[in-house]
C-alpha cells in the first residue's frame, strides 16, 4: 500500500515498500513547474504503516520493518537514511492511496541493451579555393605553404630540404640562417 504526505505549499511526499525497498518521492509544484526527486532505501517488509514527523530540518519518516526500525531525513529534495530520530518533531498524517502517481513510479522493466555505435565514416578532404585539408594524415595546404602533423618525414619532407619562412615578415630564408635577410629577425 502506498501513502502520500501534504507538506503544505504543493509540497508532497509519496511513500511506498516494494518488496525490501522503501521508495520516498517528493514532488514540488509551483507556476508551469514541477520538481521530483526519488530515492529507495533497502529498509525491509514494512510491519507497520508509516509514521511521519516534522522536525526544525524538515521531515522524518520512521518505518516498522522485519529488520528493525528505519529513519529517513527529508530536507527538500535531499533524502538519507539516518539511525538516530529527532526528539523535537511533531507528527504529520498520512493518507492511504492505491498507488504512486505514474510520473514516481520507477520503471520495473528491464532495459533494452544499447545498440552499439556504428564507426564513423573517415572525414573527407575540404577544399575551398586554393586552401586544401585532410585529416588522415592531418594536412594543410594554402598556395605555396603545406603543413603536415603525424606522418615520418618522408626525403622531401626533412627540414634540410623544406623551405623556410621568416616568422617576422615572410620573406623566404635559407635552411642555414639564423637571420632574416629581408627585415633581420633572428630566427629559431
Amino acid at each position: 500500500m502506498a501513502y502520500v504526505c501534504e507538506l503544505g505549499g504543493d509540497r508532497r511526499v509519496y511513500l511506498d515498500n516494494r518488496g525490501t525497498q522503501t521508495v520516498v518521492t517528493t514532488v514540488s509544484s509551483g507556476a508551469g513547474q514541477q520538481q521530483q526527486s526519488s530515492s529507495g532505501f533497502e529498509t525491509g517488509a514494512w510491519t507497520a504503516p508509516p509514521t511521519m514527523y516534522r522536525t526544525p530540518n524538515g521531515v522524518v519518516l520512521h518505518v516498522q520493518t522485519e529488520r528493525g526500525d528505519r529513519t529517513i531525513q527529508i530536507q527538500g529534495q535531499q533524502m538519507q537514511s539516518q539511525t538516530v530520530a529527532s526528539s523535537d518533531r511533531e507528527r504529520i498524517p498520512l493518507n492511504e492511496i492505491d498507488e504512486m502517481p505514474a510520473a514516481s513510479k520507477p520503471s520495473m522493466e528491464p532495459m533494452k541493451p544499447m545498440e552499439p555505435m556504428k564507426p564513423m565514416e573517415p572525414m573527407k578532404p575540404m577544399k575551398m579555393g586554393d586552401m586544401e585539408m585532410n585529416a588522415n594524415p592531418m594536412e594543410m595546404r594554402m598556395g605555396n605553404m603545406e603543413m603536415k602533423m603525424g606522418s615520418s618525414p618522408s626525403m622531401g619532407d626533412r627540414p634540410e630540404n623544406q623551405r623556410r619562412f621568416c616568422t617576422q615578415c615572410g620573406a623566404s630564408v635559407g635552411a642555414s640562417d639564423r637571420f632574416c635577410g629581408s627585415c633581420g629577425h633572428r630566427l629559431s
